[in-house]
């Protein structure tokens, strides 16, 4: 009955943005949309405005979260001191047929953070083949981690990173965690930066009613010089997008990367199925499930 309320409440809203729409447009004199007529140049430049105002008025709440809000959060943050800290902290990653090099690095960089964060954690590996189990292995008792950390292996049969996340969720829910654990889910291509853990698990106990919350990005491009560009310039653009969204106190995905979630969270039966089997239903082609899209299933719960 929610789910139906809440349908109605959108359908209503769109129908309302549309109509509104419609009776601007019908407002207008004709010649507005008459590609041969002086008059259209006001078509463009209205789509002008609205594309380059919304990009200005991203960019001036980046800043404010970024340089104002964010600032003064972490500083509430740094107050709180052990007080903050989650009882046990999972780091999951899931890899599927990435070079060993990039695995490598990714492991490293996972059993580092879980050794140095000091606080009770279990690296949760989901993978699919031998050869990473190997290597992880090899790099675990090369990095012998105290007692406080652990090492949990869940093998998955590759039918895509969505079954991946789910299966390492259930694995998650049978160490039973408490209401303070935390859960990072990372990709089996990102290299975590130092402190990185320290630095995101306190935020849940400053907010009871945050679930997750999602981490900035940096790339490595291994490739020209255009596409390493274009590529550092879209990450860029995506930091500022978030910090402005997060002005808000909502983002709109939670990235794919890394994030981080109340085990709570990522333990729920209901969240589980979201991520492991997101459908879309249409009316004449049936029922598409998504491969990808994780981060907008995870969001959506």
């Amino acid at each position: 009955m929610q789910r139906l309320k809440h349908g109605l409440l959108q359908a209503a809203g769109w129908l309302f943005y549309l109509s509104l729409l419609m009776g601007l447009a019908a407002a207008l004199p004709t010649s507005i949309f008459d590609s041969q007529s002086k008059n259209f140049i006001f078509l463009i430049g209205a789509v002008g405005i609205w594309r380059y105002s919304m990009g200005i008025t991203h960019f001036v709440r980046g800043m404010i979260f970024l340089y104002i809000v964010y600032p003064h959060l972490r500083r509430k943050v740094r107050k709180l001191g052990s007080a903050a800290d989650p009882s046990h902290v999972f780091l999951m990653v899931t890899s599927f047929r990435i070079d060993a090099l990039t695995t490598a690095q990714v492991y490293s960089s996972v059993i580092r953070e879980a050794i140095e964060c000091g606080l009770p954690t279990t690296v949760v590996c989901s993978l699919v083949e031998m050869s990473d189990e190997l290597l992880v292995k090899s790099m675990w008792a090369k990095a012998n981690p105290p007692d406080r950390v652990k090492l949990d292996f869940v093998r998955i049969p590759g039918t895509g990173k969505r079954d991946g996340l789910a299966y390492g969720f259930r694995a998650i829910s049978r160490h039973m965690p408490d209401d303070r654990a935390v859960v990072a889910v990372i990709d089996g291509d990102t290299v975590l930066n130092e402190g990185v853990v320290a630095k995101t698990v306190p935020w849940f106990q400053l907010f009871d009613n945050v679930g997750g919350l999602t981490t900035n990005e940096f790339c490595e491009v291994r490739g020209g010089y255009i596409m390493s560009e274009w590529h550092k310039l879209r990450f860029a653009q995506r930091h500022i997008n978030m910090c402005s969204m997060a002005l808000s106190k909502r983002v709109l995905t939670m990235t794919g990367r890394m994030s981080v979630f109340r085990a709570k969270v990522v333990t729920d039966p209901e969240f589980i199925a979201d991520v492991e089997s997101d459908s879309l239903n249409h009316w004449r082609l049936g029922t598409f499930r998504f491969l990808t899209g994780d981060d907008k299933s995870s969001w959506f719960s």
